[in-house]
């Protein structure tokens, strides 16, 4: 694998191009790279590496044309964009991490404070113990904020199956629409044992 790596970028760099087009391409190539090595997974599965790159043997190779900068910053800000959002669901699936972002996006979406997130880690304690894949096998109850139907945390993304952010983001959304915050939320869920 490490002789496949080495020729192709052997052969990058017999590329004739222009500096610019050059150093838009090493950027993306860096970039890829980058990803690749930080982001071994995607949501938790293992992909074999099946496939390869396989460059023309000749010396002469040659490249035309350029790539505009707007675009390439586009596209490496929408890589980094999917990066950091894939790291954020990875940490999600921990309890750790599932209580950060949650967090997180209380304080930024609806300027909760400390008091709320008490509430808010009481009630989903006792809900899910902040699991993603927790799921009430009796009323189809499913994920950290125990949606139910299930199905309704779709309006925020179809991955709410396996995307701890898209339960949690629902889960919040679900609380300020109807409870208006968490420790409302959990009052009703105290005197209720649901919410």
């Amino acid at each position: 694998m490490f002789n496949d790596i080495r020729t192709f970028f052997a052969a990058l760099a017999c590329l004739k191009t222009s500096r610019h087009f050059k150093s838009a391409l090493w950027t993306i190539v860096g970039s890829m790279v980058f990803m690749a090595a930080s982001q071994t997974t995607a949501y938790g599965l293992e992909f074999p590496m099946t496939t390869s790159l396989t460059l023309p043997t000749s010396k002469n190779l040659t490249a035309s044309g350029t790539l505009p900068s707007a675009a390439l910053v586009g596209e490496t800000s929408e890589m980094a964009l999917v990066a950091y959002m894939s790291q954020q669901v990875e940490s999600a699936r921990e309890k750790a991490g599932a209580k950060k972002i949650a967090k997180a996006l209380m304080n930024v979406k609806y300027s909760w404070g400390e008091k709320q997130f008490t509430c808010l880690n009481n009630l989903w304690n006792k809900e899910s113990h902040w699991n993603y894949k927790a799921h009430n096998y009796r009323s189809g109850a499913h994920g950290i904020a125990q949606a139910l139907p299930a199905t309704k945390m779709a309006v925020i993304s179809d991955d709410w199956r396996t995307n701890p952010v898209t339960q949690i983001t629902w889960g919040l959304h679900y609380i300020n629409v109807r409870y208006d915050n968490p420790c409302n939320a959990w009052a009703k869920y105290k005197r209720h044992r649901y919410y």
